[in-house]
């Protein structure tokens, strides 16, 4: 079976690229695969800790946008800068220009923002830097990523860890769960009803985790949901006052204290081996003694 090539465009609309020679591997590797490659001069630029001044970044995300050459625009990497731009974000001509849009991190405030305004689906999955140009690539990210574009419906089965049974669905959103809270109360969140939400971040400490947990709840965001599915949470160092509270101690109290079915092992996130997941598009969860199964349709134009 012949695999799809694409065009894909690399951008950096928040950081500044951090290993030049990772860049180098990401279009190396891409355009092994069959892929063509745009590189925008955002990609090797930096400013303060940004790739380019605000302007310059929000040229380079219509760039892509516009360009005919580009079918699939990834962020080169994470960090801060979004939050910047998004009041100046034309989503209107994003969505009508028909792309996909993939990445990770501070990237969740854009996919948030894009399904707020347009009802966008956008991907929560590799970057250029950290996963296509990484010294040892993950296989599974790359076959989970490919897999979920290059099919109309696509499914995955883990373990995670919850109650069960459960069989439900909704909209699939989330990511970042920092910028999920930064984003409560402004017009860039989405108010989803009866979704399953994910949320992944790293070098949050498990109180920092349940206090954005509880920025959730007090919003109503949480109860809404037919289902909460915890990714990874990597970075974490516990300290002397904790005293027991660590991950599991915030998981058990969120799940008797939120309402909604919590679960935890969705292999996403700041992590080397990680899924590609539709924000914005379908969701069906199936768990039966940790035996679980999601299914992603309704996400292509």
């Amino acid at each position: 079976m012949t695999k799809p090539s694409y065009g894909i465009g690399f951008y950096a609309p928040a950081g500044f690229t951090t290993d030049p020679s990772a860049i180098v591997r990401a279009v190396s590797r891409l355009e092994g695969e069959g892929h063509r490659v745009v590189v925008d001069p955002t990609v090797a630029s930096r400013w303060q800790r940004f790739s380019a001044p605000d302007g310059e970044r929000l040229a380079a995300i219509m760039r892509m946008a516009n360009d005919p050459k580009v079918d699939i625009a990834i962020a080169v990497r994470g960090g801060y800068g979004w939050s910047r731009l998004l009041d100046g974000i034309d989503f209107g001509a994003i969505a009508a220009a028909r792309k996909w849009w993939l990445g990770h991190s501070d990237f969740t405030a854009f996919q948030l923002s894009a399904l707020a305004h347009e009802g966008m689906v956008s991907f929560a999955g590799p970057m250029a830097a950290y996963d296509f140009g990484a010294e040892a690539p993950s296989a599974f990210t790359s076959e989970h990523c490919w897999g979920l574009l290059g099919a109309d419906q696509y499914t995955v089965d883990c373990r995670l860890d919850g109650p069960g049974p459960f069989d439900d669905e909704g909209i699939l959103w989330g990511g970042n769960l920092a910028m999920l809270s930064h984003l409560v109360g402004t017009s860039h969140f989405p108010h989803i009803d009866g979704g399953i939400l994910f949320i992944e971040d790293t070098g949050e400490h498990p109180y920092r985790i349940e206090r954005m947990l509880y920025q959730l709840h007090f919003a109503g965001a949480l109860e809404q949901q037919r289902a909460v599915i915890l990714g990874d949470f990597s970075g974490i160092e516990l300290g002397a006052n904790d005293n027991g509270y660590d991950v599991d101690a915030m998981i058990e109290h969120a799940r008797s204290r939120f309402g909604v079915p919590v679960f935890r092992g969705l292999p996403f996130g700041h992590c080397r081996d990680k899924l590609t997941l539709p924000v914005g598009g379908h969701c069906r969860l199936t768990v039966r003694d940790r035996a679980s199964r999601l299914t992603f349709s309704r996400y292509k134009y």
